[in-house]
């Protein structure tokens, strides 16, 4: 009973600081928050590299959750506090409909107070109170949540589209979804281009966590022409700052090393971002080890070159972001 308490004492903590950080806390696994680029697109500044990619309103993208401190991993680059992180699936959990009914009306009081604003775009203001876009990438890992199949059913039937973003330590839950319970675009976080750095750099509570991350991406690849899918690398400067100095991801014999693995993966899409050192990743890493997206820019050609078939089909300086593509896939996304 005691340690019973004590998780719940934690637990009420961890909510409480999230809170005061801008999350709006549904049920006792799930949260939404509003992205800064949200933000600027209610005022008519434009959207995120998504809205410029895939052309979907930033306005509407709804950051979202069903795992909020549940995660098998512990990343150098992580921006959230993963002192409250478990590495369980969730017990008991609250159905999707609970979750996303839940999430729409906290995210309506998280933006109740933009309408005062005077350059506010109010068309943009009030399409924003119903999401389009679902992103689960706030926190946590989502296939830890054991409903989400039927998530992503749901929010198909709201007529939104939905965007999973894992690190793939769980390939069979990848593999067990069916046509109707796919997202409309899987994304599989790929930081670490060998079995050493990953260790290193995903400090993983799962022993064979590089065996299963290959096994996503197997799978990955036999998903093709049922959903979009992504391999994005989150890459990051050596530098001398923070608790990790000296620890970088993007060495010019790690290019061969992302090339094999996104050929096993063979994605639609890669995303080639640089880190950005914002909320509790300052502590592990400093502003140094984030790197000029001309640096994003030259990696991303050699990466282009070294695959083969994939050509640049977007990019965004103010993201340090930079999209390739299979030669002749279309970005636009029309239908949920």
């Amino acid at each position: 009973m005691v340690n019973e308490i004590q998780d719940k004492n934690c637990l009420n903590e961890a909510k409480s600081k999230l809170k005061k950080e801008g999350y709006g806390i549904v049920g006792d696994h799930s949260a939404v928050k509003i992205c800064l680029w949200t933000k600027h697109s209610i005022r008519g500044d434009g959207g995120c590299w998504k809205e410029k990619f895939y052309g979907i309103s930033s306005a509407g993208c709804c950051q979202m959750t069903p795992s909020l401190f549940h995660c098998e991993n512990k990343c150098l680059h992580c921006w959230r506090n993963l002192n409250y992180t478990s590495d369980k699936k969730i017990k008991n959990c609250d159905s999707p409909v609970e979750i996303l009914d839940g999430i729409v009306e906290a995210r309506k009081k998280l933006l109740a107070g933009f309408k005062g604003w005077e350059k506010i775009d109010l068309k943009r203001y009030n399409d924003a109170l119903e999401p389009k876009l679902y992103t689960m990438s706030l926190s946590g890992e989502p296939t830890l949540y054991p409903r989400l199949g039927e998530m992503f059913k749901e929010i198909r039937r709201r007529g939104a589209i939905s965007f999973l973003v894992t690190n793939g330590l769980n390939p069979e839950v990848l593999a067990g979804f069916s046509d109707e319970e796919l997202p409309t675009q899987i994304t599989i976080s790929t930081n670490a281009p060998n079995e050493k750095l990953f260790k290193i750099w995903h400090r993983s509570t799962k022993v064979d966590a590089w065996k299963k991350f290959n096994e996503s991406l197997d799978v990955l690849r036999e998903l093709k022409g049922r959903v979009r899918r992504v391999v994005r690398l989150t890459l990051v400067e050596e530098g001398n700052e923070g608790e990790f100095n000296g620890v970088t991801n993007m060495t010019e014999g790690n290019i061969k090393e992302y090339c094999d693995l996104i050929k096993k993966a063979e994605p639609d899409f890669i995303h080639v971002k640089g880190f950005m050192s914002v909320g509790y990743s300052r502590a592990r890493m400093g502003y140094d080890k984030q790197p000029w997206f001309n640096a994003i820019k030259d990696y991303a050609l050699r990466i282009r070159d070294g695959l083969g078939g994939y050509e640049i089909a977007g990019e965004d300086e103010r993201s340090c972001v930079v999209m390739l593509a299979k030669k002749g896939m279309k970005l636009k996304i029309e239908k949920v």
